[in-house]
Parts: structure tokens; C-alpha cells; sequence
């Protein structure tokens, strides 16, 4: 018990950071065990995926049920989708900038990689009309999240505008998100030991030479992810939600590091959840909302990686680079992060959308992603960083706009966790 207190008494974004540091020396000391942890990683991954689906329909419907006035649903919802769609550009935009400053594609041996087929990549047409389900329940079983998105606001507004009728519906999906989170909290207990061995299977898998092999890409990476998080995150929270940044950031480390050991916003989900309501002051009716729509187009990460990676492609094959390729590049590639389902290694997918667009052929870009996917797990990791705090950037900023954002509990939760421990197991 004495051993279990100790645990518990060190804040969880700590024991993430032991872990993937034990992770990374484990996996250079002694790389041929790393099997033998890999169902750890598997399980956490699992673990949280499981609760994915159910946490987004539930949580956007009692959210939007939270609201109470139906006049609000529009004005969120509007205010929610233009931020990301701001926000999506600009990362875009980032990545195109750094890859015209680093130049990561010249030179690189794109004709060494072994092709890699990507299949068909589906059409705006085909992404729209997607939205809505043929069936709920096949949308649900295949953790189609633009669909179960669409699902989760016509339940919530359908027992929104029912009134009376509809508030013992309001009431039970207001009791199940509140359960649904408590089980979040006793996943997310596992999080040292899931992140400890995906960080080991990673590294041993690719080893140290994958930074030399990536070389600049790997560097453009970081400085895109670091621009978009430092400039552009930080002058909307400064400027839109009028939040102080610096108690932002320290705020939201547990979400930037399960982004980084996960590779995943929809895995990131339901500890952003929770960091919006116990430690940023985000009342529920916009976070329940905000944050699923978010894992699903709050691609900052992606936006970025997509305009980088274009670029590296078009410098690879040595296409000239036109103002008319930028504008395509720019607009293709935003409208596929929009589309990008949150999973690792999505972007590479919708690579070949962006592409085409610009004339390269399905061969050539099968081969960037020959070159690129045999490291691209540790760059997943680090651009799905900036969405992580993408997310969390614009539920704070539409939460400021919404009168829900209560500062009180931002300024008293990061002054407490500086003055002393938190002693208190993370349970929901």
C-alpha cells in the first residue's frame, strides 16, 4: 500500500515522462526483449480506442443537451468549425513555409524506396455524402467519426427541441457521460505502462538510423510542430480566449504526451476531456463538443505534415513550384485533414489526394511513401503534438466566446499543482 500511495502522490504527466525515457533506453540496451512488452502498448492502445466511439456519441449529444437553449447550438457549432478551419489552413500553410526554408526533398533517394500501395483515396463527393450513415449501427461498428459526429447531433438536438419529452433521454446521456469519463480515468492510470512500451517497440523497430535517414524531413517536422504550437496556438489564446499562455501549455502536458506516445488525436480524446474540465475551466456543454469534433478535424498536426510532405514530394521529383501549385497544394491539403480519420500513419493515405492535384502519379507518390513509412511513426508522433493542442486551444477560445470558460479553475489548478503534489489518483 505504502509502494501504491507513492505512485499515486506522482502527478500522472511525470510518470509518463519516466516511462518513455525507460522506454527509449530499454529498447537501445536491450531491443530483442521488446516483444515481450509490446501487448502493454497494444492493450493501453486498445484500452482507449475501445472507449472512442461510445465517448464521442455520448458526449456530443449530452453536450449539446447541456446547453439548454437551442439558439446556442448554431452559434457553437459555427464558431467551432470556422476556428479549425482557420487554424487547419494556417498549420498547412506552416508546413509549406518550412518545407520552402529547409528544402527537405532535394536530393532524396526517392528512387531506393520500395513502392507501397495506397488503394483509391475517396473523393470530396465520397466524403461528404459519408457524413450520413445508411446505417447507424454499421457507422458505430467501423468508428466512422465524421458519421457518428453527425449521429451524435441529431440525437442531441432531437432531445434538445423535444423539451419535456425528451429530458429523461437528456438526463440518462448526461449519467452516462459522466460514467464514461470515471472510466477514463481508470484507463488512463495505465498510461505509464502503455506509453513505456510503444516507445520501446518504436525505437526498436526503427532504431537511431531512422534520424539520420530522415535527415531534414525529420527536422522540418519539429520546426513546423513548434511553430504552429509556440506562434500560432499561443496568439489565439492570447488574443481570442485572453487566457494566460504559459499556465495554458503546463496545463495540457498529460494530452501532448499521450499525442506523442499514441500518435493519435482520437486516442488523446478522453484525457483532453478531462484536462478541459478539471484543469482549464471549460464548462461540459462546450467541451463535450468541441473536443470529439476536434479528434475528427482538428488536424492542426496532420494540416502541417500534409503541406510539409507535398512539398518534400514535388522537390523530390523535381516539379517547379508555381504560385497556381502552392494555392492547390494549400487548398487540397487542408480539405485532407479535414478527412483524415485520427489514426497513426492517416496522413501518408491522404498524401496521394493532395498530390494528384498537382500532377504527381499514383506510382510516384506510392514511392514517398515507401521512402517515408518506414520512420513515419516517430514523425506521427511528434505533429500529432500541435493537434492535441489545437484542441484544446480552440475548446478554451470557444469557451471564452460562450461564457463557459471559468478562469478560476485554470489559475487555482496550476498554481496548486506548482505549490505542491498532486496527491489525488487521476479518476475521471
Amino acid at each position: 500500500m505504502t509502494l501504491l500511495r507513492a505512485w499515486f502522490a506522482i502527478p500522472l504527466w511525470k510518470r509518463v515522462l519516466g516511462a518513455l525515457a525507460l522506454g527509449l533506453v530499454f529498447a537501445l540496451l536491450w531491443p530483442q526483449a521488446t516483444p515481450a512488452v509490446q501487448f502493454m502498448g497494444d492493450l493501453f492502445v486498445r484500452a482507449i480506442r475501445m472507449l472512442v466511439v461510445p465517448i464521442v456519441l455520448v458526449t456530443i449529444a449530452s453536450g449539446i443537451t447541456a446547453l439548454g437553449d437551442p439558439k446556442r447550438i448554431g452559434g457553437l457549432g459555427a464558431r467551432t468549425i470556422g476556428l479549425f478551419a482557420l487554424t487547419t489552413a494556417v498549420a498547412v500553410s506552416v508546413g509549406m513555409a518550412v518545407a520552402t526554408l529547409v528544402r527537405p526533398g532535394v536530393g532524396a533517394p526517392l528512387g531506393s524506396a520500395t513502392a507501397k500501395a495506397l488503394g483509391t483515396p475517396p473523393s470530396p463527393y465520397e466524403q461528404l455524402i459519408g457524413i450520413v450513415p445508411t446505417n447507424i449501427f454499421d457507422a458505430l461498428a467501423k468508428g466512422d467519426m465524421l458519421a457518428i459526429i453527425f449521429v451524435a447531433i441529431l440525437l442531441g438536438v432531437g432531445t434538445l427541441v423535444a423539451g419535456e419529452a425528451g429530458r429523461p433521454l437528456a438526463g440518462l446521456l448526461q449519467s452516462a457521460s459522466a460514467v464514461l469519463l470515471k472510466i477514463v480515468g481508470i484507463v488512463m492510470e495505465a498510461t505509464p505502462f502503455g506509453v513505456f512500451a510503444l516507445i520501446a517497440v518504436a525505437v526498436a523497430a526503427n532504431g537511431a538510423k531512422v534520424f539520420v535517414n530522415v535527415g531534414w524531413l525529420a527536422v522540418a517536422v519539429v520546426l513546423g510542430s513548434a511553430i504552429q504550437i509556440v506562434l500560432v496556438h499561443s496568439v489565439i489564446l492570447k488574443v481570442l480566449a485572453r487566457v494566460p499562455v504559459g499556465r495554458f501549455f503546463r496545463s495540457i502536458i498529460d494530452a501532448m504526451v499521450v499525442a506523442f506516445s499514441t500518435a493519435s488525436s482520437s486516442a488523446t480524446l478522453p484525457v483532453a476531456m478531462r484536462i478541459a474540465e478539471q484543469k482549464l475551466g471549460v464548462g461540459r456543454p462546450v467541451y463535450s463538443t468541441v473536443l470529439p469534433l476536434g479528434a475528427s478535424i482538428g488536424k492542426d498536426g496532420t494540416a502541417m505534415y500534409v503541406g510539409l510532405l507535398s512539398l518534400f514530394s514535388l522537390q523530390a521529383f523535381g516539379t517547379p513550384m508555381t504560385p497556381t501549385v502552392y494555392a492547390l497544394v494549400l487548398l487540397t491539403g487542408a480539405l485532407a485533414a479535414f478527412g483524415t480519420a485520427p489514426v497513426p500513419s492517416a496522413s501518408l493515405f491522404m498524401l496521394a489526394a493532395v498530390l494528384s492535384a498537382v500532377g504527381i502519379a499514383p506510382e510516384q507518390t506510392a514511392l514517398v511513401v515507401g521512402f517515408v513509412l518506414p520512420f513515419d511513426r516517430l514523425l506521427d508522433m511528434t505533429r500529432t503534438v500541435p493537434s492535441a493542442s489545437a484542441n484544446l486551444t480552440v475548446a478554451t477560445t470557444v469557451a471564452r466566446w460562450e461564457g463557459e470558460l471559468d478562469e478560476e479553475v485554470l489559475r487555482t489548478r496550476v498554481d496548486t499543482n506548482m505549490a505542491q503534489p498532486d496527491t489525488t489518483p487521476r479518476s475521471g
